[in-house]
């Protein structure tokens, strides 16, 4: 680890679009030092404009002292692996959601990072939206009341040949539409239930010829009966992103991610005590997304504070197992 405000060195392993959005969202808290991908010049061309190392085996990353965090955003296939030996290496790590293909591989690394005591995040960015902060502090001081139930659609349209890109492989992605946007509906939803103790759901293949699912929809429900009702799709066409969270006094609307999935908007109606209409308060926020920014910045902030990270394996475990049996029910062995 660096002393004080010394910025974290940081490397990347896997220098794709994911890959490349997390080095342009690194802030002053962190400087690219190594970048990895199995084809090497994709490591070149991220690692050229900060003057960092490139690599073409990701384990050399793992030998550089001034490393002190890996980000990992390579396919699912290999997110446990790498995560595994960074831990083992001595490196924090900030490991891109679902962060393993099952639960079964995952828990070795919640083992090893327990034993080396370092810290390790899982990207559920979607926390840190501003529309969602903005509900979470909502929520948490009583506005809406107590929380009776989710419900939340989260899709897009693919593009042609999308199913014969890599999510469409099981040995690469671990399933479909359901592990892909499936553990960001299903973190939040715990985010804001608690854990759930019943797990209904169904996948299935509508459209796309490929061996996954496009669309996944599930009920969960916690032991006291608060529910989410969530619907995954790569049947959507017109990208969607919504959630409205219910409470006894009212309700939260989020809509929006930004970009291809519209202007991020939050809605909060606030019942009256005669019912009827309620009174609606609205806030958008048209700027460009800053959510990978504030994640990587309180993540910092674990480290340098020592402090258990908000997002974690654990919370990457339980969205697995839900995802897992929902796999099961619907006829998908995608075990690796």
């Amino acid at each position: 680890m660096t002393a004080g405000n010394k910025p974290l060195g940081v490397a990347i392993i896997g220098c794709g679009l994911i890959g490349q959005k997390r080095a342009k969202a690194l802030g002053a808290g962190g400087r690219l030092v190594a970048c990895a991908d199995k084809e090497l010049v994709r490591a070149e061309s991220l690692a050229k404009s900060v003057g960092a190392q490139a690599f073409a085996d990701w384990r050399e990353v793992l030998l550089l002292a001034d490393v002190d965090l890996v980000i990992v955003a390579t396919l699912h296939d290999s997110l446990a692996e790498i995560t595994l030996a960074s831990i083992v290496a001595g490196k924090h790590v900030l490991v891109e959601k679902p962060a393993a293909r099952t639960s079964a591989e995952l828990e070795p690394v919640i083992e090893a990072a327990a034993k080396h005591g370092v810290k390790v995040h899982v990207g559920f960015s979607h926390r840190y939206h501003r529309a969602l902060q903005k509900a979470k502090g909502i929520v948490d001081a009583g506005e809406v009341g107590e929380l009776m139930f989710i419900r939340a659609r989260y899709g897009h349209g693919g593009r042609p040949g999308y199913d014969r890109e890599w999510r469409a492989d099981p040995e690469l992605s671990g399933g479909g539409e359901l592990i892909d946007q499936g553990p960001h509906l299903i973190d939040l939803s715990r985010w804001f239930l608690g854990e759930f103790s019943e797990i209904q759901g169904f996948a299935h293949t509508y459209f796309w010829d490929m061996p996954v699912d496009d669309n996944g929809f599930m009920i969960l429900k916690t032991p006291k009966k608060m529910a989410a009702f969530l619907h995954v799709s790569c049947t959507e066409w017109k990208n969607t992103f919504s959630m409205e969270i219910y409470g006894k006094v009212g309700k939260l609307e989020i809509s929006g991610l930004g970009g291809s999935y519209g202007v991020e908007r939050l809605t909060h109606y606030r019942m009256l005590p005669e019912m009827g209409p309620p009174e609606t308060l609205a806030w958008e926020y048209p700027m460009a997304d800053n959510s990978w920014a504030v994640e990587i910045e309180e993540f910092y902030d674990d480290i340098r504070l020592d402090r258990p990270t908000s997002a974690g394996l654990v919370d990457a475990s339980e969205a697995l197992k839900i995802i897992e049996k929902i796999y099961q029910e619907s006829g998908y062995d995608h075990s690796a």
